[in-house]
C-alpha cells in the first residue's frame, strides 16, 4: 500500500479467526454466548471472490436457494458462468438457463464492467461496498455479503438478511424482526467483528429452524 492507504481491516482466513472473534463478540456481547454455546464451531463460508461469486449472487435474488443451484448449474453447463461467457451467450440462451430479463442485463453489465477484483482485497470494506452497489442489479445486503464471504471482511454485517433479523428476535427476545436501519445500530456495538455475529446468528438461526421441524 502506498502513503496514505487505509488499511481493508481485519481478514478472516481461517478457524483460529472465527475463535478468536467469538470470543471478542462474547465480550462485547455476552448474550451471544449461549448462542454459540449451542451452534458449536461456527463454519468459515469463505468463498472466492471475482465475478462469479458475484454473478451467482445476482442470480440467487429472489429465489430459492434449490432453484438457485439449478440455475447455477445450467449456467455452467452451458459456458455463462464467466464474464466472457455471459458476453457470448445470447438472451435466449441465457433465459434457457432459467434468468429473467432482469437479471440478464445484470449479468451483462456486471461483465462488461470490467471491476478489478483485486484491488477490491485490499480496499476498505466502505470503498469495497460502494464501487459493488454503483453496478446494476447490486445492492447493499449483495454487497456485504460478497464484502463478508468473499474477502474475508472482519466487521462487515447485512442488516438486511432476513435470517440474521430473525435470529436476532429470537436471542435477544425482541418484540419483533429488527428493521434494517434499528439492526444496523444494534449490530455497532460489535464491531470490530460483525462478520463474527452474522456468522453466529446464521448457524443460531439454523439450529432454531432445525429444533421447530424447519429444514
Amino acid at each position: 500500500m502506498g502513503e496514505g492507504a487505509v488499511s481493508p481491516g481485519r481478514i478472516i482466513r481461517s478457524r483460529a479467526c472465527l475463535e478468536e472473534g467469538a470470543r471478542a463478540l462474547v465480550r462485547l456481547e455476552p448474550r451471544f454466548a449461549p448462542a454459540l454455546a449451542e451452534v458449536g464451531a461456527l463454519p468459515l463460508r469463505l468463498k472466492p471472490d471475482g465475478f462469479g461469486a458475484l454473478s451467482e449472487a445476482i442470480v440467487a435474488q429472489q429465489v430459492s436457494v434449490a432453484s438457485a443451484r439449478a440455475i447455477i448449474g445450467r449456467m455452467q453447463a452451458a459456458g455463462q458462468a464467466s464474464a466472457p461467457g455471459i458476453l457470448a451467450a445470447s438472451d435466449e440462451d441465457l433465459r434457457a438457463s432459467g434468468l429473467s430479463r432482469p437479471k440478464i442485463g445484470y449479468l451483462r453489465a456486471l461483465a462488461a464492467a470490467d471491476l478489478d477484483y483485486a484491488a477490491l482485497r485490499g480496499a476498505p470494506d466502505d470503498e469495497v461496498i460502494a464501487a459493488l452497489v454503483a453496478q446494476p442489479g447490486i445492492g447493499p445486503w449483495t454487497a456485504e455479503i460478497y464484502a463478508m464471504l468473499s474477502l474475508g471482511r472482519a466487521d462487515v454485517f447485512a442488516p438486511g438478511d432476513l435470517a440474521l433479523a430473525e435470529a436476532a428476535r429470537i436471542l435477544f427476545d425482541l418484540p419483533g424482526r429488527p428493521g434494517e436501519r434499528a439492526f444496523r445500530a444494534m449490530a455497532a456495538a460489535w464491531s470490530p467483528w460483525r462478520s463474527i455475529a452474522a456468522r453466529c446468528l446464521w448457524a443460531y438461526y439454523r439450529v432454531v429452524k432445525k429444533r421447530e421441524g424447519i429444514e
